[in-house]
């Protein structure tokens, strides 16, 4: 069905027909003019905003959209739980062009439903439009926290060891699988355009690239996962990190905004890197530096945080967290110590989001 038969309010209310409100804070939901919340007592509101742009962010060629809506809502909850917060609402805003169909865009809102339900979180409102250059989707996340329990990036003190929940570069190495496998595509078809076969091009309508083994890269990097699962294990075990943000950007870069804000250096140690063995062989395939990879790669939506020294052995004890260095004075700068004890610089070198 063409959007244009329903209309705006014909869309949202076809998309909205199911949603119900979980949360005793969220008092009205979708229907008026603004969502009304009640802030529940002794509690802080927490807000994020992630804006994703078609052939920016995201490349529908290879992006299916209930996952692209899976991952919009995700990213932002992930910005939630690194504040140790829970989310408890999101609002939903489309910019859509006229290639989409009502079932295209009810497609990708089942994606957002699957990441809410997953975590108890209610869609409260939002916004539609139209588009002329693809779709552009924005999430704002709404949480809360007492205000003792909120953790900022600028609390790192040196000696506090430095950790990080799950494995990093994998979803870098599924986008470039991605990217590999689609500039293939584009070539043949190309060919064939030029070769005027149409059964050749037919052919190509029906190709489907072999990513047997390579699940859990593509999973990465099309379905991730917030950890709010690290944020309760914390708490179960009694654990207040110091600083903490999870890793959207690379975790050199995250790791820079940590030391920055809180006025420290550190040292990380490549030996220590959690990966995966698709990422290491994926990696390799490429012919490009798993370390690198990992250091640089984006989009992982880990935890990166910092706690105190005396809590090693406690913090060393929780599933699917790893320890990879120390918080220093400022003035002992940044470095990654290398598998042969070297020391280099740690650099910015992940997502810009600015960059042309």
């Amino acid at each position: 069905m063409e959007i244009s038969e329903l209309g705006e309010f014909g869309l949202i209310d076809r998309l909205a027909k199911d949603i119900s409100p979980k949360n005793d804070s969220t008092v009205k939901g979708i229907g008026d003019d603004c969502a009304v919340i009640s802030p529940t007592e002794g509690m802080q509101t927490l807000v994020t905003t992630d804006l994703l742009m078609e052939g920016v962010h995201f490349d529908l060629t290879y992006v299916p959209l209930r996952h692209l809506g899976y991952k919009a809502v995700m990213v932002n909850l992930s910005d939630v739980f690194a504040m140790n917060a829970r989310p408890r609402q999101v609002t939903v805003s489309l910019a859509i062009s006229s290639k989409f169909t009502v079932e295209d865009i009810e497609d990708l809102y089942a994606g957002m439903k699957m990441a809410c339900t997953k975590w108890g979180v209610d869609i409260v409102g939002g916004d539609t439009t139209a588009s002329m250059t693809g779709l552009a989707i924005s999430i704002t996340a709404i949480g809360e926290a007492r205000p003792e329990d909120i953790i900022l990036r600028s609390g790192a003190r040196p000696t506090d060891l430095i950790c990080v929940s799950g494995n990093l570069g994998a979803a870098y190495m599924g986008l470039q699988l991605l990217e590999r496998e689609k500039a293939v595509y584009d070539e043949q078809v190309a060919e064939a355009r030029r070769s005027g076969s149409k059964e050749q091009m037919e052919m190509l309508s029906e190709m489907q690239p072999d990513f047997s083994g390579r699940e859990y890269i593509l999973e990465r990097q099309l379905k991730p996962e917030a950890r709010g699962d690290i944020i309760d294990a914390l708490r179960e075990a009694g654990i207040r990190p110091t600083s903490m943000m999870d890793i959207s950007d690379g975790l050199s870069s995250e790791l820079l905004h940590i030391c920055r804000q809180s006025r420290t250096g550190c040292r990380i140690y490549e030996e220590r890197l959690p990966l995966d063995y698709q990422t290491a062989a994926m990696a390799e395939e490429l012919n490009l530096n798993v370390s690198t990879c990992a250091l640089n790669g984006g989009e992982d939506y880990e935890l990166l945080f910092t706690v105190p020294l005396a809590l090693n052995d406690t913090v060393a004890a929780i599933d699917d967290v790893h320890v990879i260095g120390y918080i220093t004075e400022e003035d002992k700068g940044l470095a990654l110590v290398t598998r042969d004890g070297g020391e280099h610089q740690l650099k910015a070198q992940g997502w810009n989001h600015l960059k042309s």
